[in-house]
């Protein structure tokens, strides 16, 4: 599947992983929408990538999601692809004090959102010739990260929803395609992440793109770089192992 000449909405693109994708599909001659919850992000993303387009929308809200679609579609009638990209990741102590409405937070963006968009967005992509859907998951799908364990729920959530719908729109127009990051040097991992890691750097984000372009065009549909392809095999070979030297990380 080629990904050039083609007309893509890529929700969470006002940063990190999405804002790469977003300029390196630009690049490639495609029309690129990106959503985001915050209006000086999406603005300073179109200023950094002339010919981008932006729209304020927040995943985990179901009003934005019909707001949005009615939009974008009337906007951009040749929509063929959507990349679920938006997603938070936090550390969170369980034994600790947290408010009910906050601490479901992962799974409200990570995992509802993307569902919640594949289900008001398929409709139009099944009018659509060769239409993409991206799930973005994490390598945490295969293996949980215990200081984020509701980020992992949700990926791992992601993970089996992503296969569910590929099973069910299978021989049709749509393809699904799941990518499942490594740790990945974004905003987000500087912000909360980098201290826990012990030096540990992670894949940059330009080559994580790049990896993810090329993997579509060649027909993978799930696609694990790096890291998250040793995640996935060492959950399945030696799942208790890695588990426990994931839950050294960041112990207090």
């Amino acid at each position: 599947m080629k990904m050039t000449a083609r007309t893509i909405l890529i929700t969470g693109g006002s940063s990190g992983i999405g804002l790469e994708l977003a300029g390196q599909l630009l690049a490639r001659g495609n029309v690129v929408i990106i959503t985001g919850r915050d209006e000086r992000a999406l603005a300073t993303a179109a200023r950094r990538l002339p010919g981008l387009h932006t729209f304020r929308s927040d995943v985990s809200e179901a009003g934005d999601i019909r707001a949005v679609y009615e939009s974008v579609t009337a906007s951009f009638p040749a929509l063929d692809t959507l990349v679920n990209n938006a997603g938070i990741m936090r550390i969170i102590r369980l034994a600790e004090h947290r408010a009910l409405e906050d601490v479901t937070q992962e799974i409200d963006i990570d995992l509802s959102g993307p569902m919640r968009m594949v289900q008001q967005f398929l409709p139009h992509l099944q009018s659509r010739p060769n239409a993409l859907i991206v799930n973005v998951s994490s390598g945490l799908a295969f293996v949980p990260f215990p200081i984020s364990p509701i980020y992992s729920a949700a990926k791992a959530g992601l993970h089996a929803y992503t296969r569910c719908l590929r099973a069910q729109l299978k021989g049709s127009n749509v393809t699904v395609v799941e990518l499942a990051p490594p740790l990945t040097e974004t905003p987000l991992f500087t912000a909360e992440f980098a201290s826990q890691m012990n030096g540990q750097k992670g894949m940059a984000v330009d080559v994580l793109a790049r990896r993810a372009i090329a993997a579509v065009e060649a027909g993978k549909t799930e696609i694990r770089p790096g890291q998250s392809n040793l995640l996935k095999i060492a959950s399945r070979l030696a799942p208790g192992l890695i588990f426990t030297q994931m839950s050294k990380v960041g112990r207090s």
